[in-house]
């Protein structure tokens, strides 16, 4: 895992949004297109919106998917990951190839998982543009994650310590307006992503990094797998990388 801690939050967004840009522009010219994961939340604001600025990615030769989305919460909510890509990326580039989203809302999540395991399958993953929860999550994969399921996506239960944070970043007013469920890709889909680009600003991770990137592989901390990736990059503010070891600075 290599680590860089940047000055200040916009630059950690900026240098996250350059090193996944590179890595898109790569598969282009390698194989002609490229496919790429997209993550929501409050850590992803700086890294999407100097994405969206480049200039120099063909992003008609790009297809997206989600990571994930809650179950059963409507589309226009603010909290919808639907309408924060829609909003934050796909209508600030030009025509992508195909953006494939989770539909929480469909009448049967089992068959909304089946639809995205087949589609995915025929798209290798090149750049995988990630963040980690305030407990560790990678996607919606709380603790204790699942680190051998094998099918793309899958429906999980949400912990109230995510929950609280979707809480705390100010995108539901109460506890008990937030989904239990969702639908997450997997902690082994986002391992198959060719490059792994982590971008976590904010105190508030501090403690999740600190795990992350010092402490044992476990599923209690589920981020942590991203020890094993031969090709993860992560991407931090002083804020952030503040419990860390002096030899990381």
């Amino acid at each position: 895992m290599d680590v860089c801690i940047c000055k200040n939050k916009a630059e950690t967004g900026a240098s996250a949004a350059e090193y996944g840009a590179v890595a898109i522009k790569q598969a282009i010219t390698a194989k002609g297109s490229a496919n790429i994961i997209l993550a929501t939340g409050a850590s992803q604001f700086e890294m999407l919106q100097s994405l969206v600025a480049r200039s120099d990615v063909d992003w008609s030769k790009v297809t997206a998917f989600n990571l994930d989305d809650y179950i059963g919460l409507p589309v226009g909510h603010p909290a919808s990951f639907k309408k924060y890509l829609q909003e934050r990326f796909v209508a600030n580039v030009s025509a992508l190839q195909a953006f494939y989203f989770v539909d929480g809302n469909r009448a049967n999540p089992e068959e909304e998982c089946q639809r995205l395991n087949a589609i995915i399958q025929a798209y290798p993953i090149d750049v995988a543009f990630v963040g980690i929860g305030e407990n560790g999550h990678l996607a919606f994969n709380d603790p204790p994650a699942d680190f051998d399921m094998e099918t793309p996506f899958m429906i999980v239960e949400l912990d109230e310590a995510c929950r609280r944070q979707q809480l705390g970043e100010g995108w539901f007013t109460a506890l008990d307006e937030i989904p239990k469920r969702a639908i997450s890709m997997s902690i082994r889909q986002i391992l198959k992503s060719r490059r792994l680009v982590v971008t976590v600003p904010d105190e508030r991770k501090a403690r999740a990094v600190k795990s992350v990137v010092e402490g044992e592989i476990s599923n209690l901390c589920p981020a942590s797998i991203l020890q094993t990736h031969p090709d993860c990059a992560l991407f931090l503010d002083p804020a952030s990388a503040s419990l860390l070891r002096p030899n990381f600075d």
